[in-house]
């Protein structure tokens, strides 16, 4: 349901966090497709996925459906929504934002410009990108007597103001309003983060699960399927297209995920309860430990188990990699293996002596043993990927554990500092409060055993990640492939 005039004599929000509506006299109803197309717009907007972003202006409403994605995507909307977007998302309000454009107009166009000659040089810019783009539909420009009034006609062909927007519109303004009169610098936009994250973390639908993908910075399932031959299943789809390196350039966020997981606990803390003493903070405890451990599952549980397995596959063959391939020892052994071998094309004589059998069997053969070794365990780009990811994601929780007072404290009393004192982490009063709950911690350790089920799961994919890796590997003999 939509509330078209959100003002505080419409609403209540009730003790218990729940959001009452007095008068409904402005009220629709949002049909699931609007929803869904909405969060997927959302999502792409947030994670500058503007190639997604003409379909999702097709889905919203705002184009017809008959109308190619690649005219929209020339049309220019998405730089602009980016650019409206920015705006939006830096809060304020029209007075502030009007004062960033005007920054930004100097930056682009020249410190040194009036208002007037900066509003001619960003229209004549415009012009000149009007043009480009009538050029390259194959418009005689110069025949064109007013090239804004031959734009304005082609966008209408491209585009249409649904009437739902109006209502939403109004009531975006109405609470933008309000924001304002507390927080001069309140952003409507990021106001919606917390019940975003709320929806797709909870919300098991296909299209929810691809716009938390999005939101994330992960690839659509159907995208992977798509880079895959033959009809297989969505995770075997993406463990071949990852072994195989048809991997997009999308990769998991580590700064996304911890953002969406911060908004997800305030949403869930600021609709349970209004948080007196401290329950807001122990539902969403409860409500982030079922989403992660429940036996029943969640999308983000299966996106995190999909990339536990991922990350233990690339972290397991590089540590291999390290000790059987880079290490010293490693290259003495390979160095050792391959002497034999050297000495025998070096002296022909020596070599005639030897049977061919017996050659391949204790020179050929080990001496090769170091390159099918590297072959097995080489990196891939996926791997690098992977791991450069974990190490952000091992960053941004440091950052968030570590416990800076210990250390200073004791480089007080240490000659040489504290470098060599590893952090210890700080457990925050509110981690406290939650792990002090009796009921809280019971219904946590219940969920805690569920964790076996999970690291089955995640075993399984580290084990058809390996099979199918071993399968097509050309170092295998083909036996031993055919039985994988």
């Amino acid at each position: 349901v939509l509330h078209c005039d959100p003002h505080p004599g419409n609403l209540l929000r009730t003790t218990d966090g729940k959001l009452c509506i007095l008068d409904w006299g402005m009220t629709l109803a949002v049909p699931d497709d609007l929803q869904y197309a909405l969060l997927e717009f959302i999502a792409h907007i947030n994670t500058e996925d503007y190639d997604s972003i003409p379909q999702d202006f097709i889905n919203l409403g705002f184009s017809p459906e008959d109308v190619s994605l690649e005219r929209l995507q020339n049309s220019g909307i998405t730089e602009g929504l980016s650019f409206a977007f920015r705006q939006l998302s830096q809060g304020g309000g029209p007075k502030k934002m009007q004062e960033r454009v005007k920054e930004e107009f100097q930056d682009r166009y020249g410190s040194d410009l009036s208002d007037l000659e900066l509003r001619d040089a960003a229209r004549a810019d415009m012009l000149e990108r009007m043009e480009a783009q009538l050029a390259s539909e194959g418009v005689d420009v110069k025949g064109v007597t007013n090239v804004m009034e031959e734009m304005s006609r082609r966008n209408r062909e491209l585009f249409a103001l649904p009437p739902y927007v109006l209502y939403v519109a109004r009531a975006f303004s109405t609470l933008e309003g309000i924001g304002l009169s507390i927080d001069e610098d309140y952003a409507i936009v990021q106001e919606c983060y917390p019940y975003l994250a709320g929806r797709l973390f909870t919300d098991k639908s296909p299209r929810a699960k691809a716009a938390l993908r999005a939101m994330l910075g992960l690839s659509d399932e159907s995208e992977i399927m798509v880079q895959t031959s033959g009809d297989v299943s969505p995770g075997l789809a993406a463990v071949k297209a990852g072994v195989n390196g048809e991997v997009s350039d999308k990769s998991l966020s580590p700064k996304k995920l911890l953002e969406m997981t911060d908004n997800f606990a305030s949403y869930t803390a600021a609709t349970a309860t209004v948080d007196r003493d401290g329950e807001g903070r122990t539902a969403a405890a409860k409500e982030f430990a079922k989403l992660i451990l429940d036996k029943d599952g969640s999308t983000l549980q299966e996106i995190l188990v999909e990339e536990a397995a991922k990350l233990g596959d690339a972290a397991t063959r590089n540590l291999l990699r390290r000790a059987l391939v880079e290490s010293a020892f490693a290259k003495t052994v390979a160095s050792t293996l391959r002497a034999p071998k050297d000495a025998l094309e070096k002296s022909e004589q020596l070599s005639s002596l030897l049977p061919d059998d017996l050659k391949k069997a204790i020179i050929e053969r080990p001496a090769d043993f170091p390159r099918l070794v590297d072959e097995l365990l080489h990196t891939t780009s996926e791997d690098e990927k992977l791991l450069s990811t974990a190490s952000e994601l091992q960053e941004a929780l440091g950052g968030r554990l570590e416990n800076t007072s210990v250390r200073s404290a004791m480089a007080e009393n240490l000659s040489d500092g504290a470098s060599i004192i590893p952090s210890i982490p700080d457990i925050s009063p509110g981690l406290r409060s939650i792990a002090s709950d009796t009921e809280t911690r019971e219904f946590v350790l219940e969920q805690l055993t569920n964790v076996p089920s999970l690291g089955r799961r995640i075993g399984a994919g580290l084990f058809r990640r390996a099979a199918y890796r071993a399968m097509n590997s050309p170092v295998l003999p083909e036996d031993a492939r055919k039985q994988l």
